[in-house]
């Protein structure tokens, strides 16, 4: 509890990272109920779930570039003002697209949003960076990321029932004010980073070229590429998977709730002890978990079945998705790297979620959607063979 609150003069408050989290929790609300019925709506929209797929990869180069373009204005300007305003937009955007029937209309604003959503991703992970302390990063990144994913228990469970009652424009409706609520909440706590440079990096190309003339930091890019091409499955293809096999959304919203749980019961806990034995052993372990239990789903016929594996995934999961981005600033050298690298670093997010979607998308032209169980598990098998060769980081024995 000292994490989160502490006792000055007689009184109780929030601290620091506490106040980061609530706000991560409160945005990231708004984004798990817009998530859980993301694929839903756009194979709704495209009748077609290749058609998902290859769009879903469009939407991922523009957030690719997205995190790379924006150095100049994440370097330039104040941090806490870029958070907010994102926020606001985004709420705009899904007011939008609750009012939306059409395919290009629905294009045009979601290109904005993956835009919005790489500037918010930026600025924020600068932001908790910049409030934790060199031995500490890896448990406040643990602490964010246990109440991130306390947001994808409480979201997906609510809009499952709710947009398979009511139908998907009202969830749209109740990101929106989720995301005006964390923006007030933000605003209350005055939550203040303004960390801006003088001298702008503008030459883009050389920002992210010049990312990977370092092999630690192309270690850090690589094994933050396999936490999110791992999602691709769980958020984009099994609740179509689970769509098709039972045609509920409150199933969808069922699964992700119970598959987010190991998260928040873990991720912590997973986080500190990799801060002491060190990440390379969290990393080998936890994608072996991930290979291990999407081989078995391939082979096991029931639906509910392989919603418990992919939930008991969650704990493999666990052990690497809190530790990856604490990783990547433990290698770097100093505050100028952060704000050069930290852009060219996100579009890992980007990266992976495009190959996972591609060659998914590739894969189901010829194959079941079941198929890509296997395919995931040969990726994250192959992460688990990186992970052997990586430099080990042990926070802890820091002075």
């Amino acid at each position: 509890m000292a994490l989160l609150i502490r006792r000055r003069g007689g009184i109780f408050s929030l601290t620091g990272v506490a106040k980061l989290a609530v706000v991560s929790l409160l945005s990231y609300i708004g984004l798990a109920f817009v998530d859980t019925i993301w694929a839903v709506y756009m194979e709704e929209l495209l009748h077609n779930v290749v058609y998902v797929s290859f769009l879903s990869a469009f939407f991922t180069i523009i957030a690719f570039c997205s995190y790379f373009l924006l150095i100049p204005t994440i370097e330039k300007y104040n941090k806490s003002k870029l958070f907010s305003t994102a926020l606001v937009l985004m709420g705009i955007s899904y007011l939008l697209l609750a009012l939306n029937k059409n395919v290009y209309f629905f294009i045009l604003v979601a290109g904005i949003i993956n835009i919005l959503i790489s500037l918010k991703v930026m600025v924020f992970g600068i932001i908790i960076k910049d409030k934790s302390s060199r031995k500490n990063l890896a448990r406040n990144e643990g602490v964010v990321w246990s109440f991130f994913n306390l947001s994808w228990v409480i979201g997906p469970l609510i809009a499952g029932l709710l947009s398979e009652e009511y139908g998907i424009p009202i969830i749209f409706v109740l990101a929106s004010v989720f995301l005006f609520i964390a923006y007030g909440i933000f605003k209350v706590f005055h939550i203040q980073d303004a960390n801006v440079k003088k001298k702008i990096d503008n030459k883009l190309s050389k920002n992210f070229w010049g990312y990977f003339k370092n092999k630690a930091r192309v270690d850090a890019y690589i094994l933050g590429g396999g936490v999110n091409f791992w999602l691709i499955l769980i958020f984009l293809y099994m609740p179509l998977l689970i769509k098709l096999e039972s045609g509920k959304n409150s199933y969808i919203g069922y699964f992700l709730f119970f598959n987010t749980l190991p998260l928040i019961l873990t991720e912590f806990k997973m986080a500190s002890i990799a801060g002491k034995v060190g990440f390379k052993k969290m990393f080998k372990l936890g994608f072996l978990i991930l290979a291990s239990v999407s081989l078995v789903a391939f082979f096991v016929d029931n639906l509910f079945g392989i919603m418990a594996l992919m939930t008991l995934g969650s704990f493999g999961l666990a052990m690497i998705e809190p530790t990856t981005e604490a990783y990547f600033f433990d290698i770097l050298k100093n505050k100028k790297e952060e704000l050069r690298y930290y852009g060219p670093y996100n579009t890992t997010i980007e990266a992976s979620y495009f190959f996972a979607k591609v060659l998914s998308g590739i894969f189901l032209i010829f194959l079941p959607l079941k198929a890509l169980f296997l395919f995931f598990s040969f990726v994250m098998f192959l992460y688990f063979l990186y992970c052997f060769q990586i430099k080990e980081v042990k926070e802890k024995l820091r002075k």
